[in-house]
């Protein structure tokens, strides 16, 4: 039979059950686009969430969709992604977002603020909550359809020259402290510098800054903080659960046929569980080793977690006050905060505090 005919009088369903169906892959175009990371290659989990999406895509389309990935530094600066596609020199960076919230602060609900969502408290924001739409209309003025690229789960809180034993040890710190999270910080006395990943070891090495965080154990063994500053804080209360976003120019994004699109949205799901999944996995050895090797850990003291939420809420009331792309979007984020700490107190949180008092 005739292919054509054959097609519009059996259906899809005919052809799918006759085995035509790569035809329909097979139709779609070549298409070749690039992505910036914010992040160093050496970094296999933040930076590997990448590779791991541009694979997906490339199996998904059968090699007809191919996407290079290069790190910080190789197309653009790591802080220049978001200009780059917005302005369309780059079809899609993977970043965090809270490095931009100098252009508004909005961006960064998208990825983590201090006392905000845990990891999987962000992904339900977005998914089932009203998150992601609410995160899309605001990137539409940038630009930008943004895909959820991976959580690292709750940080660290960075490494020290000197363990933080007060309120008073926070004053005067020059401290790498990752996007919006400085605005507290400097709240609290210190002097934040927003670092890229790649150039932290060099500030703290020559004593341009006291203090910086990057992830966890894993990323930050590799790093090589714990050489030049010894003291390990936890937890990371300016990151429960920050997200990384796949961030896609507009316009090339809605030149993509729909199947192309459906594997963008595919391959992203793909590395956003793949890159926690990692970091879970690969963070309790990583810890074990850097204590073996020496590194002293210490929790922030009451009085210091007590301020510094005291004065992120106070923020955030300011916020509101005077940028209504943040108090809409915060408005509801915070309102899912607060349904989602009442369930995980009585689940994830019971549970959690049972097993981790137990030896294992």
């Amino acid at each position: 039979m005739e292919r054509r005919k054959f097609v519009r009088q059996a259906g899809l369903a005919g052809v799918l059950a006759a085995g035509a169906a790569p035809a329909i892959v097979h139709a779609q175009a070549n298409i070749r686009w690039r992505l910036a990371s914010s992040f160093p290659k050496s970094l296999d989990t933040i930076f590997g969430a990448a590779d791991v999406f541009a694979k997906k895509v490339s199996d998904l389309s059968g090699g007809k969709f191919v996407i290079s990935t290069h790190s910080a530094g190789e197309l653009m600066p790591a802080f220049g992604v978001v200009d780059g596609v917005q302005n369309g020199t780059i079809e899609i960076a993977h970043t965090a977002p809270y490095y931009f919230f100098g252009k508004d602060e909005t961006f960064a609900l998208g990825c983590a603020i201090p006392f905000g969502l845990n990891s999987r408290q962000m992904t339900a924001w977005m998914i089932e909550g009203n998150g992601l739409k609410l995160m899309r209309e605001f990137y539409k003025n940038y630009n930008i359809i943004n895909f959820l690229g991976g959580n690292t789960g709750a940080q660290m809180g960075g490494w020290y020259r000197k363990p933080i034993t007060s309120m008073a040890d926070m004053k005067g710190l020059k401290f790498r402290v990752g996007g919006f999270a400085g605005k507290v910080v400097e709240r609290l006395g210190g002097v934040p510098q927003n670092i890229p990943g790649g150039e932290i070891y060099q500030s703290l090495e020559k004593g341009t800054i006291d203090a910086a965080e990057w992830v966890g154990p894993y990323d930050d063994q590799k790093l090589g903080f714990y050489k030049v500053a010894p003291n390990y804080g936890y937890p990371g209360w300016w990151e429960g659960g920050p997200q990384l976003d796949f961030m896609v120019n507009l316009k090339a994004y809605g030149a993509l046929t729909p199947e192309y699109k459906a594997i963008i949205e595919a391959a992203a799901a793909v590395a956003h569980t793949d890159m926690q999944a990692k970091y879970d996995a690969r963070n309790p050895m990583a810890l074990k080793q850097l204590v073996a090797g020496g590194t002293k850990l210490f929790r922030f003291p009451k009085d210091v977690m007590d301020a510094a939420f005291k004065e992120s809420m106070a923020l955030y009331s300011d916020l509101s006050a005077k940028n209504p792309n943040w108090k809409k979007v915060y408005e509801d984020y915070a309102k899912f905060r607060a349904d989602q700490n009442l369930w995980f107190r009585f689940a994830e949180a019971g549970f959690d505090d049972f097993m981790q008092s137990q030896k294992l």
